[in-house]
């Protein structure tokens, strides 16, 4: 294995040690009751499976059969669990919680959620916060579902105090990653909000943003230049929740605007290297009207100025 991840690997495995130990699970039993962990799992998840199915928990467990087996001989054994024959496959069985067994997960969802408010109820509130952001990005990460189980997707319109700051980041941030721009961007970025609150008129000038579970992800903004023309500005994504058409959405809402404040044009500035983003200018009908070249982000650049006409 090449020795670049080494560092990567480290860092993982030694979070798990930290996580492991944290939450006891050398111990292989949930605190204080007579269930493994993984007897756990599988009682939650016929507790909570509409139509549970072994093969299903073999599935979603990625659990070994032999052993999903007698674990469930076991829960029937101890009257916590029992099976129906589905009436359209002979072959398959429904699992089911006994009222014994519903009283048991009880129990047992009693004792994690009191293991965790032990770990957390030392922390601040802020601190508690930013402990479950955290373990929500893990998971988003590592997810393969395009959308997580609980996600809160919401468009916000308005600007609010703070909001200015996290696009600045943002700016920033994605922007070093995927263009290599210098600190010079973020600083023009910082200029152009400057700039813009010399003249900010809310009644005019407007913002959308895309928020997952309340943090912000994404944004766009018009600005008007006159009764007749508006820019299209401060256009991104975060790039871990690209692909689901969250941009679209923004340009969809910011021009939806454009067309209800009865603008005749619409023009927006950007570089060669947004090829992405582009594309979806020109299929909206921009067309490139000028540009330039410039290296003021500590690269060699083509600066770009795109135009839309919008019928009377």
């Amino acid at each position: 294995m090449n020795s670049i991840y080494n560092p990567f690997i480290h860092g993982v495995r030694r979070f798990n040690r930290f996580y492991t130990n944290i939450l006891g699970l050398l111990d292989q039993h949930m605190l204080n009751s007579e269930f493994s962990l993984a007897e756990a799992r599988v009682l939650y998840e016929i507790g909570h499976t509409k139509n549970c199915t072994a093969k299903r928990l073999i599935e979603e467990l990625k659990i070994d059969p032999g052993y999903l087996s007698r674990m469930i001989k076991g829960f029937e054994k101890k009257g916590l669990t029992y099976r129906v024959q589905s009436t359209e496959d002979g072959r398959l069985y429904y699992l089911y919680l006994t009222d014994k067994g519903k009283d048991t997960l009880a129990g047992l969802d009693e004792l994690s959620d009191s293991q965790i408010d032990q770990m957390m109820s030392c922390l601040p509130a802020q601190e508690q916060k930013r402990v479950v952001e955290s373990m929500k990005s893990i998971e988003q990460v590592l997810s393969q579902d395009p959308v997580l189980s609980g996600e809160r997707v919401h468009i916000r319109r308005g600007l609010r105090p703070g909001d200015v700051g996290i696009l600045i980041h943002l700016h920033g941030w994605i922007y070093d990653q995927e263009c290599g721009y210098n600190h010079g961007f973020e600083g023009y970025v910082c200029k152009t909000f400057h700039q813009f609150f010399e003249n900010y008129s809310p009644d005019k000038d407007q913002f959308w943003f895309v928020e997952v579970n309340g943090k912000m992800v994404g944004a766009i903004a018009v600005v008007e230049h006159s009764p007749q023309k508006a820019q299209l500005r401060w256009f991104i994504l975060h790039p871990q929740f690209r692909g689901r058409g969250f941009g679209r959405d923004l340009f969809t809402e910011a021009m939806q605007y454009c067309r209800e404040r009865g603008y005749r044009k619409v023009f927006l500035e950007t570089t060669e290297d947004q090829e992405t983003a582009i594309k979806m200018y020109m299929k909206a009908g921009f067309r490139k009207v000028a540009e330039h070249k410039s290296n003021a982000w500590g690269k060699d650049l083509i600066e770009q100025t795109y135009e839309l006409n919008l019928p009377i």
